[in-house]
């Protein structure tokens, strides 16, 4: 071959190596701006603010965005002068960091749009600075267990998500066993896959058990791809006589003692060691969702990462800002699985986030119909669990962890680098050039009333136990793709979210 002509093939290396680069990592292109799609009408111009939050520093400037992406970064000095003719959107003193990534969220879209669905969930998402979340498989019916049900699911969020949103599959006892139903629901873009070790009060999601659980990681290796997992096992329970009282928390509490977790936790690690280095699932990560238990279960997770096990866990606002002890009689909207637990257990959790020890944070948004919570039964036994939290949670983890110290960085590792790593988005969760313009506004001294007088945009606030709270940190604004989606109180008209595949 003459030098002419492998001089022009090697012009063509980079971009080669670029594609290569999107094709496995996971990508979604930004959508275009069209009209409806963003509050702005423009598709290249600068994102101003004396806060700007990046990996590496906070500093006063500008970030330039084109086309859904970030292009260039310039310190307050420089900005103006690299000003032309794009126009500029200076925030002042709110704080400009990337958007959040949710991955752990129930929207029950389709089949339980009553409960929430696509458009109230993302637009709450939205009004809450989360740029991206992760739908769950279960609530929605059907569960998403298959290449099939996961269709259904793109068809059911076609036009109608106002952010970016994935989906994890669900590993039941039905697909466990079946590594071509695991690999084509994988195929078909499911970005990992999610399992209970409890009943999940859902019928078409059965509980998996460590023989279900080592056999999905086995296929997840093959994709690199974490398996998220509810971690209790259910054990026998017995209520001394006059301790059984529905309407008392502390009733339920009894019920999902934290051994539940200790449990699950001892059996899962039995087989995620398998996903070391040089152990048969290696590739494979293991994700404990909503870790509720700061004690025994804490210790025996912490234990696993010193020896090697590819693991992560998560907490959730809930179990940050709320304790046992506070919890009135017959306030259902407080019930959750694994429980909410006592106050000294909150204090270590929120000393475990600060380590390092709990990896990052996730809303378990998980609405129902008033109906299930049964508010003037009281019952938290037979009441409907789930905590309703995804507008909120940006400013309860800033409310309720300013007294412990927590910073911006902090906030930025918890909420959207840690979690664009879990779900494989190496174009999310960090202001960087070449990053998504996935992005939050906020101001970190605002103060309001969630009352009757707040805009919230989840179908049902009042399930939410946050209605009531006097709360620090309002989104201004977000940006997703690019799009400016939410400004003010106000959402763009047309719903150009992108769905994520794998």
């Amino acid at each position: 071959m003459e030098a002419g002509t492998w001089r022009f093939l090697v012009s063509f290396l980079p971009l080669v190596l670029y594609l290569l680069y999107i094709f496995y990592s996971g990508y979604s292109s930004p959508q275009p701006t069209t009209s409806g799609c963003s509050l702005l009408p423009h598709q290249h111009y600068w994102i101003a603010s004396k806060r700007i939050v990046t990996p590496h520093e906070i500093f006063s400037g500008a970030a330039e965005i084109n086309g859904g992406s970030i292009i260039s970064l310039v310190k307050e000095k420089d900005w103006l002068e690299r000003v032309k003719n794009e126009p500029v959107i200076d925030y002042g003193e709110a704080v400009v960091m990337p958007g959040l990534i949710d991955v752990h969220a129930h929207l029950d879209d389709p089949g339980r749009t009553e409960w929430e669905g696509f458009p109230s969930g993302t637009k709450a998402a939205a009004a809450g600075g989360i740029t991206t979340l992760i739908d769950m498989p279960l609530n929605s019916y059907p569960s998403t267990v298959s290449k099939e049900t996961l269709r259904l699911k793109l068809e059911a969020a076609k036009g109608r998500i106002f952010v970016n949103v994935g989906f994890w599959g669900g590993l039941v006892p039905e697909n466990a066993f079946n590594a071509s139903i695991l690999e084509n629901l994988l195929n078909a873009g499911a970005l990992g896959l999610k399992s209970f070790m409890c009943p999940s009060g859902i019928n078409d999601f059965p509980m998996t058990d460590a023989t279900h659980i080592k056999e999905g990681l086995s296929v997840l290796a093959k994709y690199k791809r974490p398996l998220l997992v509810h971690a209790e096992k259910q054990q026998e329970i017995e209520l001394i006589d006059g301790e059984g009282d529905p309407r008392s928390y502390s009733t339920y509490l009894k019920t999902r003692p934290a051994s539940w977790e200790e449990a699950a936790i001892r059996e899962l690690l039995s087989v995620s060691k398998d996903t070391r280095i040089g152990g048969p699932a290696e590739g494979a990560h293991v994700h404990i969702v909503h870790l509720s238990d700061s004690r025994s279960s804490l210790e025996l997770i912490k234990e696993a990462k010193s020896n090697g096990d590819s693991l992560t866990v998560e907490t959730c606002p809930h179990y940050l800002a709320f304790s046992a002890e506070e919890i009135p009689d017959g306030d259902t909207r407080f019930k959750c699985a694994p429980p909410i637990r006592d106050e000294p257990n909150r204090q270590k959790l929120w000393e475990a986030l600060l380590d390092g020890d709990i990896d990052m944070l996730s809303s378990d948004h998980s609405p129902s119909v008033p109906e299930l919570k049964l508010f003037s039964e009281g019952d938290f036994l037979r009441a409907w669990g789930g905590i309703s939290s995804l507008q909120f949670v940006l400013p309860v983890t800033w409310s309720y962890g300013l007294k412990h110290g927590v910073t911006l960085e902090k906030l930025v590792s918890w909420w959207s680098e840690k979690p664009a790593k879990l779900a494989s988005q190496d174009l999310k969760g960090a202001i960087e050039i070449g990053k998504h313009a996935d992005i939050v506004v906020w101001d970190t001294e605002s103060e309001f009333d969630l009352d009757e007088n707040h805009t919230v945009h989840v179908k049902h606030p009042s399930i939410s136990a946050y209605m009531g709270s006097r709360l620090t940190g309002k989104v201004v604004a977000t940006f997703v793709n690019g799009n400016l989606v939410f400004e003010d109180g106000k959402h763009a008209p047309d719903a150009c979210g992108t769905t994520i595949l794998a």
